[in-house]
């Protein structure tokens, strides 16, 4: 991977996390309730592994779970940084945030478990076709 793929894909990760603050306004999503929020996250993660296939589908097979590793890590780590940060320091809430916004600490976790699927998926898929 290229120094200028990573960085990349920090800024990309980063405008993605911008986006989902603003779009969380006033209170970073703790205005729904929780069932309006199982719905969004579930949704969100049909559109997130949607966008992660069709990235996956032009890497070259023997690349394809390095690739998806290093999606998950930049899609999760950088992203629980920021919230860390807001959530965590600026609102006050410690390390209580990863509990009292559940709805964003999922994503911990769920790409680690998704993205590798999905190039596992493409690559099964490309081997049934030779």
């Amino acid at each position: 991977m290229r120094k200028r793929w990573h960085i990349r894909l920090l800024m990309i990760a980063t405008l993605v996390w911008v986006g989902f603050w603003v779009g969380g306004l006033p209170s970073y999503y703790q205005q729904y309730s929780t069932k309006f929020m199982v719905i969004f996250d579930l949704v969100a993660l049909v559109f997130i592994a949607g966008v992660v296939y069709l990235v996956l589908r032009s890497v070259k097979r023997k690349r394809l779970l390095k690739v998806s590793l290093w999606l998950a890590f930049y899609f999760t780590i950088p992203l629980a940084v920021y919230d860390w940060l807001y959530c965590g320091i600026y609102l006050g809430h410690g390390m209580g945030f990863v509990g009292r916004f559940w709805y964003l600490s999922v994503y911990y976790a769920i790409p680690w478990i998704v993205f590798p699927l999905i190039a596992v998926g493409i690559r099964s898929d490309r081997s049934r076709k030779l």
